[in-house]
């Protein structure tokens, strides 16, 4: 049996059942033709926020790279949710990640290598797209990272 990109999200640990849901007034999907609008994640498991504070004075790169594996799990389960299955998706076009820093941090790509990285064992090469990594003075509830994605759907 061949390994489907539900089943390699799984495998990574995430259950797919474990969709956080929107925490205000907001779609978390919008399929538009054949692009899928991915609203933001922050790194909550279990409806609870995982990874709290600036980076990397109170969380540190690798606990930071963990959250951004979290947020695009999360931003992945929200498209399962929405579509039924990851097969649908054709390729990542966008990955935005958002890293809450303290000023003088000029690491946030290599947080967002956490998501990229997870998007990529997921879905492939398919799972690389265009990205944009940028420190924030703060995030929604705190977190250390925050992602959205824009998807191609398969035909």
């Amino acid at each position: 049996m061949t390994a489907t990109p539900d089943t390699r999200l799984e495998a990574l640990g995430y259950a797919l059942d474990d969709i956080p849901g929107p925490g205000a007034i907001y779609k978390p999907v919008v399929v538009s033709d054949n692009l899928v609008f991915v609203s933001g994640a922050v790194p909550i498991a279990h409806g609870v926020l995982q990874f709290k504070g600036k980076v990397p004075t109170e969380v540190s790169l690798e606990d930071a790279q963990r959250a951004a594996r979290l947020c695009a799990a999360n931003n992945l389960r929200m498209v399962l949710q929405a579509l039924g299955s990851l097969e649908r998706v054709a390729r990542v076009l966008r990955l935005t990640g958002y890293v809450n820093t303290a000023p003088d941090f000029t690491e946030q790509h290599l947080v967002i290598n956490g998501a990229s990285d997870l998007l990529r064992s997921v879905l492939g090469e398919a799972g690389v797209g265009g990205r944009t990594a940028v420190g924030m003075a703060q995030l929604p509830l705190n977190s250390a990272v925050e992602t959205d994605l824009i998807l191609e759907l398969r035909p």
